[in-house]
């Protein structure tokens, strides 16, 4: 069974580049976040969000044992306006990455993820298609495609593209308008 590979999704879908300034929104273990900071260097930065204090720690613990010096965390409710406490419009790129299904206010991630973001800037958002064999979120909390697609439509964001993330799993890259 394919699963999504953090590393890949980046490398193949994100080009993220180095100096960025990158949020992964919901990081949990902090797989996107250790490899996105691996690809923007010292000269980037990238913020480790999530309302868990105690992955937030293991997180600063791997990216300060891996020699990543750029990693921030950031303890943050992303389901509140303003939630993440990252600053308008200073962000080049925003991870969301199976975080929609387990979100009380999805409109309000979308909204938060705009407005960190610079003009221009993208999300990357991958979640899950289905619920299978009692892997994955509950049938009733999978957010799908199409539904995903409207609500960073209505956030304001136009749509990059669209991109297969795994046998369970789907992906958009969610551009800002300029």
């Amino acid at each position: 069974m394919a699963f999504v590979n953090p590393e890949e999704i980046i490398k193949k879908h994100f080009n993220l580049q180095p100096g960025m300034a990158v949020a992964d929104f919901g990081a949990g273990s902090g797989y996107y976040t250790l490899a996105a900071a691996e690809i923007v260097g010292d000269s980037g930065v990238v913020y480790a969000v999530d309302i868990q204090k105690d992955l937030l720690e293991k997180i600063k613990s791997r990216a300060e044992d891996e020699g990543l010096k750029t990693v921030e965390i950031v303890w943050a409710d992303l389901d509140k306006p303003e939630g993440s406490r990252i600053a308008e419009n200073s962000l080049d790129f925003v991870i969301i990455s199976n975080v929609l299904f387990q979100a009380e206010n999805k409109a309000a991630l979308a909204t938060e993820a705009f407005r960190v973001l610079k003009s221009g800037g993208i999300a990357g958002v991958i979640d899950w298609s289905e619920s299978f064999g009692g892997l994955g979120p509950r049938p009733e909390d999978v957010l799908s495609k199409q539904d995903c697609e409207k609500l960073f439509l209505e956030a304001g964001f136009t749509v990059e593209k669209d991109f297969e993330a795994g046998e369970h799993h789907y992906g958009f890259l969610f551009k800002k308008p300029q």
